[in-house]
This record gives C-alpha cells, sequence and structure tokens, in this order.
C-alpha cells in the first residue's frame, strides 16, 4: 500500500513537472510585434485534463496553475467559439483566448493590449496558412501554433476597438472595427471605405461606422454587416445589398450560409432568408423585437437556431418558430452565439459560460469538459 502511495505521488510530481515545462515555454510579452512562443501542437498525455487560467476582474492575466479535478467554467463570459481545420476548438472570453486540442485545454496568454494587460477576444477566424487570428479589445492578434503577434492601431489599424475578423481566400485579413474596416494583406493594414450610417440608440456602444460582422460566401464574395445596412464586395466592387433586396432597417447584425443554400441575415427588425433574389422576414409579426436578431446556425437537422433580442432562443423548422424556454433544471447561458461544429454538435456560448446541446438538453463544459 505504501508502495503504492508513493508511485501516485511520484506521478504527481512528474504531472507538476511536465505542467511547469509547458507554462515555461511562453515568453512573455516584451514590445508589440514580438513573437511570443507556446507550443500546443503535441500536448503530454499525462497532464490533467485542463489547466485553469486564474484572472482578475479587469482581465488581466495572472500566473496559470494547473489543478486537478476542478470543474470550472472556461470562462464566466464566452463570447466566441472556433473550430479550425485540424479540429482544435477556440474560446474567445473576457480572460482571452484558450484552446482545446483534443487532450487538454490551453490558455493562450500572449495575446495582450499594448499596455501589456489581458484583452476581451470578440472573434476568431482561421487563415489559409492555417494562422488563427483574434479580434479583440485592443486591435488583432495572430497564432501560428508557437508563435503569438499583437497589432495595434499604431501598427495601422483604424481602431483598437475591434469587433469582427474574417480571413479570405486570398490570404487577406479582414477588421471590422467601431471606426469602420481595414484588410492587412500580410504587410500592410489600409482602411476599407464603406458607408457611414446610424448610432443604435438601444446599445450602450454603437457608433456610425460599426461593423458587427465580415462574412467570406462559399463563392468568395465578401460581406459587411454594418449599421449602414449590409453590403457585398467582389470583383473589387461595393454593393448596397439592403438598397438591393429591400432592408429598411440600417443595422445589419450578421449573415449566416446555409447548407440548403442561400442566406440568412440577422437584423434589428427581424431575421431575414434569402434565397437567390427571394427575401422573406421569418420573424414578422412572430417574435416582439427590441434589440433585433443575433447569432444564428443551423444542427444536424437542418432546424434553424436564433437568438433574439439578446436573451430569447429559438427554433425555425421551415414552418413553426418555437421558443426555447429557460429551465432551472435545464440551464443555458445568456446566448451571444450559437455554432455547429466539424461533427454537428451544436454549441452555445455566453454569459454563463460553454453549452452543448445534446439529447435534448443543456450540457455544460467546463475546464474539465466533457468534451465526447
Amino acid at each position: 500500500m505504501r508502495n503504492s502511495f508513493i508511485r501516485e505521488k511520484s506521478k504527481l510530481l512528474y504531472i507538476g513537472v511536465k505542467v511547469i515545462t509547458l507554462l515555461l515555454s511562453i515568453l512573455f510579452y516584451s514590445c508589440k510585434g514580438q513573437e511570443n512562443k507556446l507550443v500546443i501542437d503535441e500536448p503530454e498525455n499525462e497532464l490533467s485534463d485542463s489547466i485553469i487560467k486564474k484572472s482578475t476582474n479587469d482581465n488581466t492575466s495572472q500566473n496559470t496553475f494547473p489543478f486537478l479535478n476542478n470543474d470550472v467554467q472556461i470562462s464566466n463570459v464566452v463570447r466566441k467559439i472556433f473550430q479550425d481545420s485540424k479540429g482544435n476548438i477556440w474560446f474567445g472570453t473576457e480572460n482571452g483566448a484558450f484552446v482545446y486540442n483534443g487532450e487538454i485545454l490551453l490558455p493562450i496568454d500572449s495575446i495582450i493590449s499594448e499596455l501589456g494587460k489581458g484583452v476581451t477576444i470578440k472573434d476568431i477566424a482561421e487563415a489559409k496558412s492555417g494562422e488563427i487570428w483574434f479580434a479583440h479589445t485592443d486591435g488583432i492578434s495572430s497564432f501560428n501554433g508557437k508563435v503569438v503577434k499583437n497589432y495595434y492601431k499604431s501598427d495601422g489599424l483604424i481602431s483598437n476597438d475591434v469587433w469582427c475578423i474574417e480571413t479570405d481566400s486570398k490570404g487577406n485579413v479582414w477588421v471590422g472595427t467601431s471606426e469602420g474596416a481595414c484588410v492587412f494583406d500580410g504587410k500592410k493594414i489600409t482602411p476599407f471605405q464603406l458607408p457611414e450610417g446610424e448610432i443604435d440608440k438601444d446599445f450602450g456602444i454603437s457608433t456610425t461606422k460599426m461593423i458587427h460582422k465580415i462574412v467570406e460566401d462559399s463563392k468568395g464574395k465578401l460581406w459587411f454587416c454594418t449599421n449602414a445596412g449590409l453590403y457585398s464586395y467582389t470583383n473589387q466592387k461595393l454593393e448596397n445589398e439592403s438598397q438591393k433586396l429591400g432592408i429598411k432597417t440600417n443595422f445589419v447584425n450578421g449573415i449566416y450560409e446555409s447548407k440548403k443554400g442561400g442566406f440568412w441575415i440577422s437584423t434589428k427588425e427581424g431575421l431575414y432568408r434569402l434565397n437567390k433574389k427571394s427575401l422573406e422576414n421569418i420573424t414578422k409579426d412572430k417574435i416582439i423585437l427590441g434589440k433585433g436578431i443575433g447569432s444564428v446556425s443551423e444542427d444536424k437537422h437542418g432546424n434553424l437556431w436564433l437568438v433574439s433580442n439578446q436573451h430569447d432562443l429559438y427554433v425555425y423548422d421551415d414552418k413553426n418558430l418555437t421558443d426555447i424556454k429557460k429551465d432551472e433544471n435545464n440551464k443555458r447561458p445568456v446566448v451571444f452565439q450559437i455554432y455547429n461544429d466539424q461533427t454537428n454538435r451544436l454549441w452555445f456560448v455566453g454569459f454563463g459560460g460553454a453549452y452543448r446541446f445534446e439529447n435534448d438538453k443543456f450540457i455544460n463544459i467546463t475546464k474539465n469538459g466533457p468534451w465526447e
């Protein structure tokens, strides 16, 4: 029995040494554009299911310590989830970025502000090269699996208040901020001119140049969701899609390409289904709108899930719109994003953490999973 105890103690000590070695591989930020190295491609199998990152209320990054069997939220606020081409699952939170690489959950501590403080991640995208790009509260950052590079207004961004990011098929990185859009070709950041719109008085943060979402569709067309409406860009030509389609509100929150063909367009006045040139507001007279439609995503059955007024959750099956009520026995977050991963699992992230919807229940995904 004593030998068993010694073996267990030695194993824990070995795990601790491995974790410390991993954490020491992170080179702390010294100046903007400098490389901060972090290897995550081949985790040690002996490590615990998660590495816990502590942070203060002002998002300042603290020391990282491993704890065994400690089921805590990935973050109290998870704004974004994204799965890359290798299957890694990324979480953008108020405490920075995390990645689950099939073995463990790791924090990416080197994504920081120009003053060296922690940031809130607002959007995530993957480039053709495999680099992961992050939009956050103090600029943008890239991560190639080992090195983090941070870019700020002083590097050419039109604003550090970045709300969305997209990478196109040509290798460009498109950045949407509260002061408009810009594009990074790998060498230079250039402003991209879009019409100026209006301030949405129903939101605490809103500007006439706000860019909510940038999306490249399957045919290579870029879409811009702004406070001046919906715009498309292809063959170096910018078009006012709101004007062409008859969308009356200036406030377009997002666009989602359906697996069935066509698009779903989230606006302040409702959710539109766009098929070729046919436009239909499927929520008209069915949902009382205040702040409009937010994130949408299709599930494995082809049903559309959508968030309304930042709090309400609905499912649309092409005929009926069903309100998914909150239940004390089946808790879910205040949803910021709905996401369908590569295995058709539906995720819900927001205020309250990260959840998956499985067998008609919302399952809380903590730093220890369950991942499968």
